[in-house]
């Protein structure tokens, strides 16, 4: 299921004793290009704090009336480590709070939630197994491979940032930066909403973040590995209708991309839009 980022921003956040705030962000990671955390405004009860949520802890939910359940309780949520939403998050922030809610850390296996693609396996397991499986991890590394190769700060980035950058395709500018579309099972994000409104007829298209070559955030640009042809030429993206599977499959064809859908278990899908 593909949700944009203003469906998402908004959303409300619930408890399982009660609403714990409005979405008004998502930090995502500009390398597995994965939503890590929901940015929060928790409203007066907690005297307008922003808090971090992590898809670990998301329910499922059918999304009819713009609700998203997790499964802590508001006073977890009231004693979670405080993280200034306005400045970086750095590993030992994450690391702090995952501790807390005693999720694993995520960054310790080969997929994009550990071992696993889905962010709700993190939520799953006792303390002890998951004290263990750090320990195993870490008993595979050497001391001189930690020294040196060091824990990377993540690259998380702010979703609302990213809307409005200019967009590059390889042999010029085509426009920028429209939206996002996030699938709600997985949090990965897969595509981009491209505007071409400066360029071409105001057309929309939906590029798959595979193409993506690079974001300058100095520069405020994304730039693709694409001709300005091919994005013209491209299935349109209608903003008012919900992008469903044959279009997806148009979209890959397009491009020469392998679907992705494939490499999810049939259990996780939907069956009229993304399953990851």
């Amino acid at each position: 299921m593909l949700r944009t980022l203003d469906e998402l921003e908004g959303c409300t956040i619930r408890a399982t004793d009660g609403d714990v705030g409005l979405v008004k962000d998502l930090y995502f990671d500009d390398k597995a290009w994965v939503v890590r955390y929901l940015v929060v405004e928790t409203g007066t009860w907690l005297a307008n704090r922003q808090v971090l949520i992590s898809p670990i802890s998301i329910g499922r939910s059918d999304w009819l009336d713009d609700i998203i359940p997790v499964t802590i309780t508001k006073d977890q949520v009231r004693h979670s480590p405080d993280i200034d939403t306005h400045k970086p998050v750095s590993r030992q922030h994450e690391t702090d709070y995952l501790a807390y809610y005693g999720y694993p850390d995520y960054w310790g296996g080969v997929d994009a939630w550990g071992e696993g693609a889905f962010p709700s396996g993190l939520a799953s397991g006792s303390r002890s197994e998951q004290d263990a499986f750090r320990a195993a991890r870490d008993a595979t590394h050497s001391h001189d491979e930690m020294a040196n190769h060091p824990r990377q700060d993540p690259h998380l980035r702010s979703a609302d940032a990213v809307a409005d950058y200019h967009i590059h395709a390889s042999n010029g500018d085509i426009g920028h930066v429209q939206g996002l579309l996030v699938s709600v099972h997985t949090w990965a994000l897969r595509y981009i909403i491209v505007n071409t409104s400066n360029w071409w007829m105001g057309h929309q298209v939906a590029v798959p973040v595979k193409l993506i070559e690079r974001v300058s955030w100095l520069d405020a640009t994304v730039s693709l590995g694409l001709t300005r042809e091919a994005v013209k030429a491209a299935p349109p993206y209608d903003p008012k209708t919900r992008l469903d599977r044959p279009e997806e499959m148009s979209i890959h064809k397009h491009y020469n991309l392998p679907v992705y859908w494939d490499d999810v278990p049939t259990h996780a899908r939907d069956d009229g839009g993304d399953g990851a």
